[in-house]
């Protein structure tokens, strides 16, 4: 079940300032997670396929049938191997250079640090944030499956059209004190 934080659930005063900023900043999370845990993160693929959707997405300006990439990452602590966040996001590669299309498919770098290797310029605007159970999610955390997991999506816009949707979680549990 999935709460918005505007809820009457989910105080934004009970988030340490630390997850408020993880769920309102639009900068790129791999290096405020740097930033603030003092280790690199590095991206662990899950799974990655190109698909036909069977459903528009509004927020996406796509019909049915339009072919995508869906992603699933972890982004990991380099030296800790501690999963911080766990990242999906649907991509649309025919909004996207070719260049970039295929970095993002081969490589193992998070898409922000692409985006800066790239220079694409962007713009990226919050649609939801949200707290919910982290059912299946809880393995990648050692977690329990009733733990609460906070999460953030958003649209990624390059030439004025939304080119990719993110959704990141994490436990509720994460980042409450400095480290």
């Amino acid at each position: 079940m999935q709460e918005t934080l505007t809820s009457k659930h989910l105080e934004l005063l009970n988030l340490s300032p630390f997850q408020r900023i993880l769920l309102t900043t639009d900068g790129t999370l791999t290096q405020i997670l740097e930033a603030y845990l003092l280790e690199k993160i590095q991206l662990v693929k899950l799974s990655e396929k190109v698909v036909r959707i069977t459903k528009s997405i509004p927020a996406l300006d796509l019909d049915i049938g339009v072919q995508v990439i869906e992603r699933k990452i972890l982004l990991q602590g380099k030296i800790s191997l501690n999963n911080f966040i766990y990242a999906e996001s649907i991509i649309v590669p025919e909004r996207l250079d070719n260049t970039l299309n295929s970095k993002l498919m081969e490589s193992q770098e998070p898409m922000g640090r692409l985006w800066l290797e790239h220079k694409l310029e962007i713009f990226k605007e919050i649609i939801d944030s949200a707290i919910e159970t982290s059912e299946d999610l809880s393995d990648y955390f050692n977690i329990a499956r009733k733990d609460k997991i906070l999460s953030r999506t958003y649209r990624v816009f390059s030439n004025k059209k939304p080119v990719i949707m993110i959704t990141e979680k994490f436990p509720k549990s994460y980042f409450i004190k400095r480290v």
